[in-house]
C-alpha cells in the first residue's frame, strides 16, 4: 500500500531538515566550532532549529503513516501534515529571531503550539481508531 500523504510530508520534513543542517554547518564553520555550540548564540539557534525538527518529525510521520495505512481521510491528513510543516518553519524562524530576555519570539511560540497541537490531534485520531 502506498502512503502518498505520509510520503509528501516526509519529503517536506527531509527538505527542511537538510536546509537546517546545512545552516548549522555554515554557522559551525563561521564560528570555528566542531562540537557543541562554543557559546555562539547563532550556532545554538541553528543547531536547536535542526535538532528540534529531528526530535518531533519522526513521531508525526509515524502517526500519519499509521492513520493513512488504516485509511483515515487523506484530505484531513494532508491538512494536518501541511500545518505541521508550517509550524516547524515558524518555529525555526522564531529560533533565529531576536527576543527579549526570557521570552520566546512569537514565531517560535506559534511553532510550538502548532507542533504540540498536531501531535495531540494525531494521537487522538489514533486512539479513536482503536476504540
Amino acid at each position: 500500500m502506498q502512503l502518498p500523504v505520509t510520503s509528501l510530508v516526509a519529503a517536506g520534513c527531509a527538505t527542511l531538515l537538510l536546509i537546517l543542517a546545512i545552516d548549522t554547518i555554515r554557522h559551525r564553520l563561521r564560528a570555528k566550532v566542531a562540537f557543541g555550540d562554543g557559546g555562539d548564540a547563532r550556532l545554538t539557534s541553528a543547531s536547536r532549529a535542526h535538532g528540534n525538527l529531528a526530535e518531533h518529525a519522526p513521531i508525526v510521520l509515524i502517526m500519519l503513516g499509521l492513520l493513512e495505512y488504516n485509511q483515515a481521510d487523506h484530505a484531513m491528513l494532508l491538512l494536518i501534515g501541511k500545518v505541521f510543516l508550517l509550524g516547524r518553519i515558524s518555529h525555526a524562524i522564531g529560533l533565529y529571531a531576536p527576543s527579549a530576555p526570557g521570552k520566546a519570539p512569537i514565531p517560535r511560540q506559534i511553532g510550538v503550539v502548532i507542533t504540540f497541537g498536531t501531535i495531540a490531534v494525531l494521537a487522538a485520531m489514533l486512539l479513536v481508531r482503536l476504540v
